[in-house]
């Protein structure tokens, strides 16, 4: 297993980000911090652990692993903080899912270690360009995608929550 670190800025702010198989208790604790965000916003109240658990069985994980994906867990002073991961919606196109980096932690260079390495193991399997989709009240996520050089394109697909698709070339 691969491990890229990515240094951003002084002290205790390195991020380590590893390629991780989507059922270790960290990445299903991620994946549950996840889920109870994106859902709790989407609905504007806090989500119950019943709730979580019918989210995780309707969007599961599964094609987030070699050779058809890949999962990362990302963790900050050691600690699991966030995840992502894509798969391989054709031979050259990734797209990204469950990106996430706890609120906490935001600012602090996450996300943007989780994209280069999330970017670089879609390359490795072959991917030109990565694609993903998101909805309009995610705007920390959206900002992320734009300063890292993902752009706006026409809908890809017809997810139930997406608003806004983006895509970036690998090559």
């Amino acid at each position: 297993m691969d491990t890229k670190t990515i240094s951003t800025g002084a002290g205790s702010n390195t991020w380590t980000v590893t390629p991780e198989p989507y059922d270790t208790p960290d990445a299903v604790a991620l994946l549950r911090a996840y889920y109870a965000e994106v859902a709790g916003r989407y609905w504007k109240r806090s989500v119950t652990e019943a709730e979580i658990d019918e989210g995780v069985l309707d969007f599961p994980a599964d094609g987030l692993c070699p050779p058809t994906g890949q999962f990362v867990v990302g963790r900050l002073a050691g600690e699991p903080l966030a995840c992502g991961g894509f798969r391989l919606l054709d031979p050259v196109t990734a797209e990204l899912t469950r990106v996430y980096v706890d609120q906490r932690t935001r600012g602090t260079g996450g996300g943007a270690a989780l994209l280069e390495v999330l970017e670089a193991e879609a390359r490795a399997l072959g991917a030109e360009r990565v694609r993903l989709d998101t909805r309009s009240d995610l705007v920390e996520a959206r900002a992320l995608y734009a300063r890292h050089g993902y752009r706006e394109i026409p809908a890809y697909n017809d997810g139930p929550y997406a608003e806004h698709w983006f895509e970036k070339p690998l090559v």
